[in-house]
Order: structure tokens, then C-alpha cells, then sequence
């Protein structure tokens, strides 16, 4: 489909085509359209705009990313088809792996995104077909399938557009959740260690840019920055931010 960039929601459906594309490609399951739509109408709340409390997030996101001694990033359909470039680049930076981990699971779909990301650069994906598998029983979804050289054995878990049972399970098992929502209420928002509230095609540049910044920074200050964030303070903030804006359109 041909967008008109002047169109006004240009940017919107230029990210509703990306996912359109990516079912045609096997990426992206029907429900990820259902899941886009729920983050776009908190979007559409949030002004679509990076607000200082998402600022805060990814700078303490950066921190614990690089601290980490085996941090991973999770990756689902959806953040595949909207930022593989960014997503690849973000693991090259902190020099970890990309684990593909499906609510809606196949053998298939997991081998067509890790092809499709293994075209920006095969280095950093993990095969499925080439690593141990465990299962995690206490948790609901097909989701329960982790690599053990990958989210098992990691210590820092960057899973944008997580599931609320995983970040829960991820916790329980002492691991740090850094996850992306648009919705401050959904239960990963509530359980992650550092909730990013924002679009996840604004944030993963800006957190690049941030961890570049902050791999200058000595391991004192890293830590500070962690100890210091809170992030039902951001959370509050942002629901606080929703509430003015719907007060001022009434």
C-alpha cells in the first residue's frame, strides 16, 4: 500500500503496513496487529511523544544493560518486523545475543525471524535449532521455551512488548526486566525492573545513542544510576501525564 507522506497518521500506517508485511512474511502472527493496536491508542494518549519519565527509563535501562555480565535480548514477530536494523545494532553494541521467544509459537515462524534478522547480521542470533532448550513450567504460554545460552542463563532481559506471566517468572528466577509499554497498567509494566513507556520505534534510537554515552561512564555511576531509578515513579508519571491530557481535551 502506498502511503501518502502527507497524510496526517503518515507515520501510524506507515508502522501498521510494516506489520501488514511482516504476515505476508510469515514474521508477524494476525494477533500482533490486535496487540499494535492496544499500544497505538495508549500512543495516541501520550501525545506520541518521549517524555522525560521514558527518558529516565532508558537511561536507566542503558545502565543495567551495560552492567550486565550476560545480558539478552528477547525478541517477539512484531519488534522483528517494525526494528530489525535497531534491534541488531543494539545487541552488537553491548556485544550480547538476540533470542527469538514466541507467544504464538512455531518452529517455523521462530526459523523465519531468525533468518530475517540473521540477514542484518547472523552474529548476534541465537539458533534455536543449535542450543539447548529448558522449559519453564510455570509459565502459562509457549513462551515457557528458552535457550539456555540465551534468556536462561542471562542476568539483564531486554524483552520490548513482553508478556506479563514471562516478566513475572523472569523476576522470580533473579533476573532484571527491562521491557517496552505503552500501557503503564498491563501487568509487565507493573513487574519489570525498568519499564520503558514509550513507542518502541521512538525509544530503540534513543537508547543506542544512550548506551554509547554511558559505556564512558565508570561502574560507580552506572550503579548509582540504577539505584536511584524508580520505576513506579515513572510509571505514576506517566498515568499522571495521560490523566492531564484527557482532563484538557474534556
Amino acid at each position: 500500500m502506498q502511503i501518502d507522506p502527507s497524510h496526517p497518521r503518515f507515520k501510524s500506517l506507515k508502522i501498521r503496513e510494516k506489520l501488514v508485511w511482516g504476515i505476508k512474511k510469515g514474521l508477524t502472527h494476525p494477533a500482533g496487529l490486535l496487540a499494535h493496536g492496544r499500544g497505538e491508542a495508549f500512543d495516541y494518549l501520550l501525545g506520541e511523544k518521549t517524555h522525560d519519565f521514558a527518558k529516565k527509563a532508558i537511561e536507566a535501562a542503558g545502565a543495567y544493560l551495560i552492567s550486565a555480565k550476560n545480558p539478552i535480548i528477547s525478541v517477539n514477530g512484531n519488534t522483528s518486523a517494525l526494528c530489525p536494523n535497531e534491534l541488531v545494532g543494539l545487541a552488537k553494541l553491548l556485544n550480547c545475543k538476540i533470542e527469538v521467544n514466541l507467544f504464538h509459537y512455531s518452529k517455523k515462524r521462530v526459523v523465519i525471524i531468525e533468518n530475517y534478522l540473521s540477514r542484518v547480521d547472523s552474529k548476534v542470533i541465537l539458533r534455536s535449532n543449535k542450543s539447548s532448550k529448558i522449559i519453564f513450567p510455570d509459565i502459562a504460554s509457549w513462551r515457557k521455551i528458552m535457550l539456555k545460552e540465551g534468556i536462561a542463563s542471562a542476568d539483564v532481559v531486554f524483552v520490548p512488548l513482553e508478556d506479563g506471566d514471562r516478566a513475572e517468572a523472569l523476576i522470580r528466577l533473579g533476573k532484571k526486566v527491562i521491557t517496552v509499554d505503552l500501557n503503564p497498567l498491563s501487568r509487565t509494566a507493573q513487574t519489570a525492573t525498568v519499564t520503558i513507556i514509550d513507542n518502541l520505534i521512538r525509544l530503540l534510537p534513543l537508547l543506542i545513542k544512550k548506551i554509547k554515552k554511558l559505556k564512558m561512564v565508570d561502574a560507580d555511576n552506572l550503579k548509582s544510576l540504577t539505584i536511584n531509578y524508580n520505576n513506579k515513579t515513572c510509571l505514576n508519571n506517566s498515568l499522571k501525564l495521560i490523566s492531564d491530557r484527557l482532563k484538557k481535551s474534556g
